[in-house]
């Protein structure tokens, strides 16, 4: 499956002001909340640590070492053959909103500017996909930072979007709370597909339950074992397709309107992970109407309820809205 997690690429001669552009494109990320990263290759090798002290000592006797602080984490380890750029994408990206990639003038990426070092300079011919070539005069911040604001949105929405139809799970709030449905109710379940199919590029079914004809030829996942009751199905999912954001649906004898699952689906965005129900007074959200962006895989994996989840950075509570009551459930 494509990669896709955005990493923008800048690219330059040494002295190019590569790391001055990345400095304050990344203040200016940051203060709205994104969640950056940044991929530097130093040719000249690295000088990361002090020599003497006890994590230089322990990584020059072979250990790869990890330093945690109270503000921040470091972690150093032995180069075993080369990772290319794809691959290590792939491990950063589930972290962060946005890769800024320091060099790497030969790797393909989608988006990527050569800084001009001196007046009249080109790319040399082994940089490839170079979108704009920006002199010293330009003002390079802000031609990045466009660049980015107009780019990054699209790129937030490539990946696929599927919907994970929570069998066992019931969204009315009339029910007393993790008050399973009627697995007989095919109804509600064709209901509920019927309801999500024009949104979603395809429909999973995550949970035990009697299939309607309609949706027999759909993928049927089992709820995680080691995930709490609000979770089981959405670890699932996620765990089955990990790079597919997802979302996800509780049927049940009221149904959001065509509105609110188009409201829930306009908030993805850089920034938001996952979109998940208001909760009612001190009632756990439910995941009956969430989306949940693929970067909050590794978030589920962390925690055992969807309040611990609701309290992350990066997620966004939806006030519920009235809903279509389905007569024939």
């Amino acid at each position: 499956m494509k990669n896709h997690y955005p990493a923008f690429g800048m690219c330059g001669y040494s002295g190019s002001g590569k790391t001055t552009v990345i400095e304050k494109v990344v203040e200016q990320l940051t203060r709205r909340a994104l969640r950056i990263g940044v991929v530097k290759h130093d040719v000249h090798g690295l000088n990361v640590d002090h020599e003497g002290k006890d994590t230089d000592r322990f990584f020059r006797a072979g250990a790869d070492v990890v330093i945690r602080g109270p503000e921040q984490c470091f972690f150093r380890a032995h180069r075993r053959g080369d990772i290319p750029l794809p691959d290590l994408l792939r491990l950063i990206g589930p972290y962060y909103d946005l890769v800024l990639v320091e060099g790497h003038k030969s790797t393909p990426l989608e988006q990527k500017v050569w800084l001009c070092s001196d007046d009249g300079e080109e790319p040399p011919p082994e940089a490839r996909g170079i979108r704009r070539v920006l002199r010293r005069d330009e003002n390079r911040v802000r031609i990045v930072q466009g660049m980015i604001d107009s780019w990054l949105p699209v790129a937030w929405r490539a990946a696929p979007l599927y919907a994970g139809i929570l069998a066992n799970k019931q969204a009315d709030p009339a029910r007393p709370n993790g008050t399973p449905a009627n697995p007989d109710d095919e109804a509600c379940l064709e209901q509920a597909a019927n309801l999500v199919r024009p949104f979603v590029d395809e429909i999973i079914i995550v949970g035990r339950t009697v299939i309607p004809a309609s949706l027999r030829c759909a993928p049927m996942l089992p709820d995680a074992p080691d995930a709490g009751r609000s979770l089981a199905g959405m670890r699932s999912a996620m765990r089955w397709a990990p790079l597919t954001s997802w979302l996800f649906v509780a049927p049940g004898p009221q149904l959001p309107s065509h509105t609110t699952v188009r409201k829930i689906l306009e908030s993805r965005r850089p920034g938001v992970w996952a979109v998940l129900p208001q909760p009612h007074g001190p009632q756990y959200p439910e995941p009956g109407w969430a989306y949940c962006d693929f970067r909050a895989g590794p978030l589920l994996e962390q925690f055992d309820h969807l309040d611990e989840l609701a309290r992350c950075h990066s997620i966004e509570l939806l006030a519920p809205s009235p809903r279509t009551l389905v007569a024939d459930c």
